[in-house]
């Protein structure tokens, strides 16, 4: 799964022009966060967030009256409080590497662009998580196992095998971290099978399940 699967197309964007309550609008009209900002040729050239947006709106306790307010916001372009330091991704990076990137620096989106620096698209944590859902099958019915097994090789095999010879079909598959070196943590989804028969064959298998539910 790559960014291009995922992302919002085509983005919603602002050139440096655009006026803090036009920015405003459009954020609240779409329910985003954050707007890239383009030239005329639709390279990027920074991005709005809704954080710039309030720190720079004036504090309840300015001196100044309410028109001097909406006077000062209509006048203030996105070119005076974008960051122009961005960090992007591209169509074809994988959506994990987007995640860990949107993890490591902290940022909750990333306008994507093509090899000609021009925005295509958003990608956000949003559209992570729903990857993430469709991933392990969510909403989907059937037995959802989460084992601890060998960091071996066939062990997959051995355990996709057993699952095939119950009659069972393997709907998602994810791994992590295990506890101890050597070890794997390991969420499957099967359906098809009734859970009693799986923790029995996988306990005969020797993989440790640490929970088993209907879901």
């Amino acid at each position: 799964m790559f960014v291009r699967d995922r992302m919002s197309s085509p983005a919603v964007t602002i050139t440096p022009s655009t006026t803090f309550p036009d920015a405003l609008q459009l954020m609240r009209k779409h329910q985003f966060r954050r707007l890239p900002v383009v030239d005329t040729k639709g390279r990027l050239v920074g991005i709005v967030s809704e954080r710039d947006l309030m720190y720079a709106a004036p504090s309840s306790a300015t001196s100044l009256s309410i028109w001097e307010v909406h006077y000062l916001l209509a006048k203030l372009r996105a070119d005076k409080i974008m960051t122009t330091d961005v960090i992007t991704t591209t169509p074809d990076t994988p959506v994990e590497d987007a995640a860990r990137m949107m993890v490591a620096r902290k940022i909750g989106g990333l306008p994507v662009v093509n090899e000609h620096g021009a925005v295509v698209g958003m990608i956000t944590e949003t559209d992570i998580f729903q990857a993430f859902v469709e991933m392990f099958a969510s909403g989907h019915p059937g037995v959802r196992l989460t084992l601890e097994i060998l960091a071996e090789k066939g062990v997959l095999l051995e355990l996709s095998k057993t699952i095939h010879d119950l009659g069972g079909t393997i709907m998602s598959v994810g791994s992590f971290d295990g506890h101890r070196p050597g070890e794997r943590g390991l969420v499957v989804k099967v359906r098809g099978v009734d859970r009693d028969r799986l923790v029995r064959a996988f306990d005969t298998l020797g993989d440790h399940v640490v929970d088993a539910r209907d879901v």
